[in-house]
């Protein structure tokens, strides 16, 4: 036969457990989505540009392909690689940039127009 107090304290117990399951839960809840990632398939992939963002944001591909973006926004923007590999022109709304990848390494980029757009090419 258990005691009240021991009632007591397992029932605070129990309660201080649910409570902490649903901080949790909601802390999960409110963590930000993994960047959109993307592996290619063939020799050749595509990073769209819309909405003032590169999607997807990290993209993996093997050594060789051709990458090309393509301007889905009615604002330019252009593609500038951070280590200096590549770097395109203005590309304007509906227009193309395509840079091959043959060294296997990790090339980020943004758009030098509106830098908080960022992106990752990952070669294999």
């Amino acid at each position: 036969m258990t005691s009240p107090m021991t009632r007591r304290v397992r029932t605070a117990a129990a309660a201080g457990l649910i409570a902490l399951g649903a901080a949790a839960a909601a802390l999960a809840q409110q963590s930000p989505p993994a960047a959109p990632q993307q592996v290619a398939a063939t020799n050749e992939a595509e990073i769209s540009i819309q909405s003032f963002q590169f999607v997807p944001a990290i993209l993996t591909v093997k050594a060789g392909t051709a990458v090309t973006w393509l301007n889905r926004d009615e604002e330019p923007h252009n593609v500038v690689s951070l280590e200096r590999v590549f770097r395109s022109k203005a590309i304007d709304g509906g227009e193309k940039f395509t840079a091959v990848f043959d060294k296997p390494g990790t090339y980020n980029y943004i758009c030098a127009v509106h830098p908080h757009m960022r992106g990752t090419i990952i070669v294999q």
